[in-house]
């Protein structure tokens, strides 16, 4: 179980804010993200060793693609094809409602079931696919919206229920700002409350089996401008509340 909280302000300077935390096992081998993929240069974004894709990734135009898996459905399956390369084929697009469409007419037999968030500095969308129905992309309402294993904003998951509101509350990141970032990173971190129904309530957690949050991402889509600023994009490369976020390198193309 992954968590995603996605805020669009259409008309904003930055109308697409994206945090990412990633649960996995924690000997599931991983890259940070890079330019990992030789054929597929305009991308930026973390491997996934074991599987050769990504989990979360983004490209000189400016898409946005991260993938979640939905409850119960961790890890491979036999016959099925690794989700982690949607992400890749996400952001072989120029835009957002192009790879929406593009990804929603896939066999959605291939695949385990999984959310997906696809987004640019114009729309964004999340790719439903429950397992026993087409594959739906559902564009997302502006404001702030969280997405983990379950349903977009749906409290019946006791993580979105303890934390949507602490992100509505908070303040912004401000991307231009040296400390712009500090209240969503501080929870990104956030555990969970003692009183939560159960251990992954928290957004940063380990559990005895192996499973825990292993990395961390925050990216801000700047409104298109001449020699307007540049996309961000920042990491952690561990537990966020206790690994510091980095600017990933993204290249002067990337707008």
């Amino acid at each position: 179980m992954c968590t995603v909280i996605v805020l669009r302000r259409p008309n904003h300077a930055w109308p697409l804010i994206l945090a990412g935390n990633r649960d996995e096992m924690r000997d599931r081998p991983w890259t940070a993200p890079g330019r990992h993929w030789p054929d597929r240069p305009e991308i930026i974004a973390g491997r996934d060793d074991l599987a050769g894709g990504s989990w979360l990734g983004l490209n000189d135009s400016g898409v946005v693609a991260v993938m979640l898996n939905r409850k119960g459905t961790l890890g491979p399956q036999a016959g099925k094809r690794s989700r982690g390369e949607l992400v890749l084929e996400a952001l072989d697009h120029a835009d957002a409602a192009d790879a929406a469409r593009a990804l929603a007419d896939l066999n959605p037999d291939a695949y385990r079931a999984f959310n997906m968030i696809i987004a640019d500095n114009r729309d964004a969308f999340w790719l439903r696919h429950a397992g026993t129905e087409p594959m739906n992309a559902i564009p997302l309402d502006e404001g702030l919206s969280m997405i983990t294993a379950f349903d977009a904003n749906d409290t019946a998951d006791p993580r979105i229920a303890a934390n949507l509101q602490h992100f509505r509350a908070a303040p912004p990141p401000d991307p231009t700002a040296p400390d712009g970032w500090e209240a969503w990173t501080a929870l990104q971190g956030r555990g969970a409350d003692t009183n939560a129904p159960a251990a992954t309530a928290g957004l940063c957690f380990a559990l005895d089996s192996g499973f825990a949050t292993v990395n961390a991402t925050q990216i801000a889509l700047p409104a298109p401008a001449v020699d307007g600023p540049a996309s961000v994009m920042r990491f952690a490369d561990g537990p966020p509340d206790r690994t510091p976020f980095r600017p990933v390198p993204l290249g002067a193309e990337q707008r």
